[in-house]
């Protein structure tokens, strides 16, 4: 099992760094018109890490029961656009459609042995998250602020059916729906704002397919259920 670095430190290390922002001596400000209009838009470039969290069946710890896990995470791009509704002083309601591509691999062991090499299961996704920024105050020209909401997401790349060509014997259900909480630093530059954010994305449904591959119904038969979990660093350009 390969082992997570829990999720609450590294906010409360983001959290620790922005508060620092404070100990710093007043400058010049750039002008920020754009960010104290009603109403802004732009874009956001990102990347991503897909992850699922995976409860086995109990059935894994018989002797010729499989037992699965993620083998690595790899990297995924994020595309948004950004609408940013400003309704308070220090509140922001954020509406951010895009699309995202990554993939998630998962091996299975039998008895501590490999026992398939691994499973790439690929996902692109159009997203509609609708998020609520709460900002500190600003410093300078640095802002840092958290973020949370829901997220729902279609998986375009999920298919209906198994495909014989492929050794892929899950498949994965198209809808879901996140529920997101992150942190960030909003720069304000001469011309325009950049924000640097992470934010963790979990999924609340069970996205595993309930029908099993023919000939190979062990590798569904080993999984009680599978959840998305998805980590993101965003550069949003407003």
């Amino acid at each position: 099992m390969k082992k997570r670095i829990p999720d609450i430190l590294l906010f409360i290390f983001l959290l620790f760094i922005s508060s620092g922002l404070y100990g710093q001596k007043q400058k010049p400000k750039n002008e920020s018109w754009y960010d104290e209009k009603l109403l802004h838009f732009g874009f956001s470039l990102g990347f991503n890490a897909m992850d699922f969290n995976i409860t086995p069946s109990q059935e894994y710890l018989e002797l010729d029961s499989l037992y699965p896990e993620v083998s690595k995470l790899n990297p995924g791009i994020n595309i948004q656009i950004v609408t940013d509704l400003r309704p308070a002083k220090y509140f922001d309601l954020r509406f951010l459609p895009g699309v995202s591509f990554g993939q998630r691999n998962i091996r299975f062991y039998k008895d501590t042995v490999l026992f398939n090499q691994r499973q790439r299961l690929e996902s692109s996704f159009l997203e509609f998250p609708l998020l609520i920024k709460y900002k500190g105050m600003r410093l300078n020209n640095v802002r840092p602020y958290l973020v949370g909401g829901i997220n729902f997401r279609y998986d375009l790349a999920a298919k209906r059916e198994f495909d014989d060509e492929k050794p892929v014997y899950l498949r994965l259900k198209k809808p879901d729906l996140y529920y997101e909480i992150g942190s960030g630093l909003d720069f304000y530059l001469k011309y325009f704002k950049l924000s640097v954010e992470i934010k963790m994305s979990n999924g609340i449904r069970n996205i595993l397919a309930n029908d099993a591959a023919a000939g190979h119904p062990e590798f569904r038969n080993a999984i009680e259920k599978m959840k998305s979990q998805i980590w993101i660093i965003a550069f949003h350009f407003e």
